[in-house]
Formats: C-alpha cells, sequence, structure tokens
C-alpha cells in the first residue's frame, strides 16, 4: 500500500519539530532489520537499490515475450504498524496539523523521548517534512483518538547518521496517539470582545415626602 504523504520540548523533540531532520535518503543499500513484534500491516516506501541487487536483477533472464527495459532496480523500505486502538473521530486528512502524544524507543529498549511523560502532545503539519519521514507517513488511515504502534526502519528515521541521541541506522518504535486535528488553513476564530462595563446612569430619586406636618383641617 502506498503512502500518499509523508511534535517547549525535551532533548529529542526539537529534533523532531525543527526541521533539522535528516532529508529523505535517496540512496540506501538494504532494508531495515526484522522488528522484535510481528506488526500486522506493512506500508513502503521506494529506495535506490545497491549495485549489487542491481546487477542481480538486471542479469535475470526474462521470457523472451517481455520486453526489455532500462534503469536501475529499486528497493521498497517497510514501514511497519499495528493499530492498537483504531479510534472513533474523524480519519486523518492529509496536510492537517496533527496534534499527537508519542513514546519512542530503540530497539535495545532505550526510551530516548515521549511527550506522554511531559503531559503535552506536540503538534505538526503532515506532509511538510518537519518530521521523520516515518512520522509524515505512519498517520496515514488512522482516526482521531486512535492509538497506533510504528516500527520505522533507520531509512525512513534518522538515517545513516544518526541524529542526537539516536544512534547510526538506528531502527525506532514509537507509540502514537492522534489526539486532535485542525485545518491550518482555516481562518482564525474572530477575536472575543472584551466584556462591556455598563455606564454609570443617573439615578432618578423620588423626592422624599414632605416632613411638614399638615395644615388643621378648618373646623
Amino acid at each position: 500500500m502506498n503512502i500518499s504523504s509523508r511534535k517547549t520540548l525535551a532533548l529529542f523533540s526539537p529534533l523532531l519539530l525543527a526541521g533539522i531532520l535528516v532529508p529523505r535518503l535517496s540512496s540506501q543499500a538494504t532494508s531495515s532489520s526484522s522488528t522484535t513484534a510481528a506488526p500486522a500491516k506493512t506500508t513502503h516506501k521506494p529506495t535506490a537499490a545497491s549495485a549489487a541487487t542491481a546487477n542481480a536483477t538486471t542479469a535475470m533472464k526474462l521470457p523472451p515475450n517481455i520486453p526489455p527495459v532500462r534503469g536501475i532496480p529499486k528497493t521498497l523500505i517497510a514501514l511497519k504498524y499495528i493499530d492498537i486502538l483504531p479510534g472513533n473521530g474523524e480519519l486523518a486528512k492529509p496536510g492537517w496539523k496533527y496534534s499527537v502524544h508519542y513514546t519512542g524507543w530503540l530497539h535495545d529498549g532505550t526510551k530516548f523521548d515521549s511527550s506522554v511523560d511531559r503531559g503535552a502532545p506536540i503538534d505538526f503539519i503532515q506532509g511538510q517534512h518537519r518530521v521523520i519521514p516515518g512520522w509524515d507517513d505512519g498517520f496515514e488511515g488512522m482516526h482521531v483518538g486512535g492509538k497506533r504502534r510504528l516500527f520505522i526502519p533507520y531509512q525512513l528515521a534518522y538515517g545513516d547518521s544518526g541524529r542526537g541521541p539516536i544512534p547510526a541506522k538506528a531502527d525506532l518504535i514509537f507509540d502514537i496517539e492522534l489526539v486532535a486535528q485542525s485545518d491550518p488553513n482555516a481562518p482564525p476564530p474572530p477575536a472575543t470582545p472584551p466584556p462591556t462595563t455598563p455606564s454609570a446612569q443617573p439615578s432618578s430619586t423620588t423626592p422624599p415626602a414632605s416632613t411638614a406636618p399638615k395644615a388643621a383641617s378648618p373646623q
């Protein structure tokens, strides 16, 4: 299944949101190592194959009725996930701003960051490459309120070099929750006018009744 579109915070979070993340890799040799779980679903992203793979592929003997083509064969990198909780809100919309809770681990069990521990979700706009590719792609098909575990190969994370606490070629595991989403292009709501204080009104007082004694009635 192709993905239509590729979270202040603690040590890792600025890496996630600051727009300084490793760009999508144009050439990778192999796909990710096997994960510790058996994810339910898999999505794929293309990456250039190694020369060895290319040579092995082009050396394949094809039936004569299949016309030859020129080009370098490419390998698909797998992004795997398990839906933990489906969620009953809106379907995640591409290009919208997502509010997300997450916890991230290395494959050795090291937890490197968690918005849950901080008690505040992070926001990012999907598809603007301000997060790692595995995040830009990993929310497809989710509903607001849903929870998912992502198994992200290093090619869709921080690549060959790593970043900060993330080692080189580190496959990552994230538990994510889509807390809310909003249209980033929607006009801002009108400003709420400040409460008005009623102006003082002149008091209309009834003149007090006369205290003068009444005149005696004529006899």
